[in-house]
């Protein structure tokens, strides 16, 4: 309960920080958000209902509910892996080629990136679930 509490904490800092101080509506900060909402989501699918199961000594689980916890579970992890894809190759541009940062990673291109690590999971959620 108090790592996720803590992880709940972290992260509403981070999204709120990040969505109240326009210095930091840059690409890196953007997809610092959104990974922030990521992992919020990831943790909040499945930790409550284990806390709860630990807490009633109950492992029941109903086959909808656990189809929309791997769904879930999966789009979210899924989207968070290619985000970091996304943030990787940003700090590689911003490293490697300075001059053509504004060009390379305009607000379009970062929110198409963002749109395309959300649908990349989406889709493998929806293959495998």
């Amino acid at each position: 309960l108090g790592i996720y509490l803590a992880a709940l904490l972290g992260n509403g800092l981070i999204i709120t920080a990040v969505a109240c101080d326009r210095r930091l509506h840059t690409p890196m900060y953007f997809f610092l958000l959104n990974l922030s909402v990521l992992d919020l989501g990831s943790i909040s699918t499945t930790l409550p209902k284990a806390m709860a199961n630990s807490l009633w000594d109950n492992r029941a689980i109903s086959y909808p509910g656990c189809a929309a916890q791997l769904f879930l579970l999966i789009l979210l992890v899924v989207a968070e892996y290619f985000l970091l894809t996304v943030m990787a190759y940003d700090r590689y541009v911003a490293i490697c080629k300075p001059l053509h940062y504004g060009t390379l990673l305009g607000s379009r291109a970062c929110v198409h990136m963002v749109a395309a690590a959300w649908g990349s999971g989406l889709l493998t959620a929806v293959l495998h679930t």
